[in-house]
C-alpha cells in the first residue's frame, strides 16, 4: 500500500468532529467548522462586520479602480459614477449571500447543487481564492521592500542573486518571504477571533491614506487628471462604460459567495446585511477619489502619473513617510488576503475532505501552495494568465444567482438545515447533482465563452461574441437566475420543500417551534418534534 494511502487513514490525521453534532454520521460531509456556530460561540457584532467591510476595501486595488478607466478616455467624475453603480448592483447579492449565514457557502451550494455537484461551486471558488492569494502576496512583498529600503536604502540595491528569468530579484524575494510569514499568526488563527485583525486595519489604514489625501490635496493645486475631458462618444463610450462596470464588479464577485462564511460568526439580525448596499458604494467611490487625488498630486511633483501606490511611495523624500506609508499598503494587503482569499478558499477544501481538514489546516495548506504557483513568476511574464484570472471571475456570477434565488426566490428561505449535512436527506438529488442548476449555470456561460477566449488569446476573433463578454458577470447572474428559477418552478424538486424553515440543532431547545423575527422555525431536538411538524424530514428521501 503506497505511504501516502496509508498515511491518510491514520486516525491521528483526522480533524475534530462533534460527536453530538446533528450530523456526527456524516464525517464524509462535515467537520466541527463546517457545522453551523453554536450562538454563544458568535462574536461578530455589527461593529465587528462594519469594520470587516472597511478592512476589505481599503487595498491597493481599490486604490487603482479608477485608473484604467482614465486611461482609455473617461473623466475623473465617470469613473466614480461607475464605481459607485458597480457596488451599487453587487452589494445586493453581497447582503443576500450574507443574510444566508450560519452555515458556509460550500455547506449552502448543496441545496442548490447537490452533495456532489457542489463540488462545481466548491472548486471554482478554491482556484480563484489560491491564486489570488499568492498573488497578493507578491503585491504585499513590494510594499514590504519599499518599508525595508526606507530604513536601510542599501537593501533596494543589493545584489541580485537570482537569474533574471525567474521575474524576481533577490531583495523582493526577501521582502516576500517576510510577507509571507506575516500571515501565518492569522492563518493559524480561527475566522472567529480573526475580527480584531480587520478592526485594527480599519483604523490603521484608513487614517494613514486620508492623511495621504490630506497630503496630496495640501501639496499640490489640482492636475491634469482633474481637467481630462472624456475622449469617448457614441457607441464607443456604450460599449467602454459596460466593460468598465464588469470589470469593477468582476474585481470584487467572489465577496458575494465569501459572506456566508463571516456572516455565520454574527450575533445580529441577518437583516442588517442590507447595510452594506448604501455603505460598499461609499466606501469604495472614497477610496478610488484617493486614487486619483495622490496619482495628481504625485503628476505635478515628479511628472510622472504613478497608479501604483507603492511605486509613488517609493519617490517620497521622507524615509518614515515611506515607511509608514508601505506599511499602511502591507497592512491593508494582508487583511484582505485573509477576508477574500484564504479563510474562504479554507472552507472550501475543508469541503472538498473534511474528515483531514478543516478552516485551520486549510489555510495553512493555503499559504503552502502560494509557493508552488510561484506568483512572481505569473505577474512578471503571464500577462495572459493575469488575463485568464480575472476573466475566470465570470463563473462566479450564475454560482451566486442559482445559490442566492435558490434560498430566496424557489425555497422562500425555508432550508432545512440538518439535512444540508446529511447525503441521504431531502437535499438528495439523483446522482447527488441537481440538474437544474448544472444547466442554468452552462446555459448562462454559454454566451460569453468566445469573447473569454479572446480575452485570453486576443489573436483568436470571435467576431461579435466579444460584445456579450464585456458584461459578462451582470449577463451570467441574470442569465443564470431567471433559468434556474424557471427549472425549478416547471421541474419542481418537491421532495426538497418544506413548510417551515429548520434551524441547526439545539440542544438547550426543548420545544418544537420556536418564533424568531416574527416568523415561526422548527428545532428539530427529537424525531417526535420532526414528524409533528413535516413528515418529509423523516420519510424515506425522494431523489430530486
Amino acid at each position: 500500500m503506497p505511504l501516502l494511502s496509508f498515511s491518510l487513514r491514520l486516525p491521528h490525521l483526522y480533524v475534530d468532529h462533534d460527536s453530538g453534532s446533528e450530523s456526527s454520521e456524516s464525517s464524509r460531509w462535515n467537520n466541527k467548522d463546517l457545522e453551523p456556530v453554536p450562538p454563544n460561540d458568535r462574536k461578530w457584532g455589527l461593529t465587528a462586520l462594519i469594520c470587516y467591510w472597511i478592512s476589505d476595501a481599503f487595498n491597493a486595488s481599490s486604490w487603482q479602480f479608477a485608473a484604467s478607466m482614465i486611461a482609455i478616455g473617461f473623466t475623473w467624475r465617470e469613473c466614480f459614477g461607475v464605481v459607485a453603480l458597480a457596488f451599487t448592483l453587487i452589494s445586493i447579492p453581497i447582503a443576500m449571500n450574507g443574510a444566508m449565514g450560519g452555515r458556509p457557502f460550500p455547506v449552502l451550494a448543496r441545496a442548490s447543487f447537490g452533495f456532489r455537484g457542489s463540488y462545481l461551486p466548491i472548486l471554482t471558488r478554491a482556484i480563484l481564492g489560491l491564486v489570488w492569494f499568492a498573488i497578493q502576496v507578491t503585491n504585499g512583498a513590494n510594499a514590504v521592500r519599499v518599508m525595508i529600503g526606507a530604513i536601510w536604502p542599501s537593501f533596494l540595491s543589493m545584489e541580485n542573486n537570482i537569474p533574471e528569468n525567474q521575474g524576481i530579484a533577490s531583495n523582493t524575494m526577501i521582502a516576500f518571504l517576510i510577507f509571507w510569514l506575516a500571515h501565518i499568526p492569522f492563518l493559524y488563527m480561527h475566522p472567529n477571533k480573526a475580527l480584531w485583525l480587520f478592526i485594527v486595519k480599519s483604523v490603521i489604514v484608513p487614517v494613514t491614506w486620508v492623511a495621504i489625501l490630506i497630503w496630496a490635496l495640501a501639496s499640490t493645486g489640482g492636475g491634469d487628471i482633474w481637467k481630462q475631458k472624456s475622449t469617448l462618444a457614441g457607441s464607443d463610450y456604450g460599449w467602454a462604460f459596460i466593460s468598465c462596470l464588469t470589470s469593477v464588479i468582476g474585481n470584487s464577485s467572489a465577496a458575494c459567495v465569501n459572506q456566508a462564511d463571516f456572516s455565520r460568526y454574527s450575533r445580529i439580525n441577518p437583516k442588517w446585511q442590507i447595510l452594506y448596499i448604501p455603505m460598499l458604494p461609499t466606501v469604495f467611490v472614497f477610496i478610488a477619489f484617493i486614487g486619483v487625488a495622490t496619482a495628481s498630486a504625485g503628476q505635478i511633483k515628479y511628472g510622472v502619473t504613478e497608479w501604483d501606490p507603492t511605486a509613488l511611495i517609493a519617490l517620497w523624500d521622507s524615509r518614515a513617510a515611506r515607511f509608514f506609508g508601505g506599511f499602511s499598503f502591507a497592512l491593508a494587503t494582508l487583511g484582505v488576503n485573509i477576508s477574500a482569499n484564504s479563510i474562504s478558499a479554507a472552507n472550501d477544501l475543508a469541503a472538498l475532505a473534511p474528515k483531514y481538514i478543516d478552516i485551520r489546516r486549510g489555510q495553512l495548506i493555503v499559504a503552502v501552495c502560494a509557493w508552488a504557483i510561484i506568483p512572481w513568476k505569473i505577474l512578471e511574464s503571464a500577462t495572459t494568465f493575469l488575463n485568464f484570472m480575472q476573466a475566470y471571475c465570470i463563473f462566479i456570477g450564475p454560482i451566486a444567482a442559482i445559490i442566492v434565488m435558490d434560498f430566496f426566490v424557489v425555497h422562500k428561505g425555508k432550508y432545512s438545515s440538518p439535512d444540508l449535512y446529511n447525503p441521504d436527506g431531502i437535499y438528495k438529488y439523483r446522482y447527488d447533482v441537481n440538474w437544474r442548476s448544472f444547466v442554468a449555470f452552462f446555459v448562462a456561460i454559454t454566451p460569453v465563452m468566445p469573447g473569454f477566449i479572446n480575452s485570453i488569446n486576443s489573436q483568436i476573433d470571435v467576431g461579435l461574441g466579444v460584445y456579450p463578454y464585456k458584461f459578462a458577470w451582470l449577463l451570467g447572474f441574470v442569465g443564470a437566475s431567471g433559468v434556474y428559477i424557471a427549472l425549478s418552478l416547471i421541474f419542481k424538486a418537491h421532495g426538497t420543500f418544506i413548510d417551515l424553515p429548520v434551524l441547526p440543532q439545539s440542544r438547550e431547545v426543548t420545544t418544537d417551534v420556536i418564533i424568531i423575527n416574527g416568523q415561526e422555525m422548527v428545532t428539530p431536538d427529537t424525531e417526535a418534534n420532526i414528524d409533528k411538524r413535516d413528515v418529509a424530514l423523516t420519510a424515506p428521501c425522494e431523489k430530486n
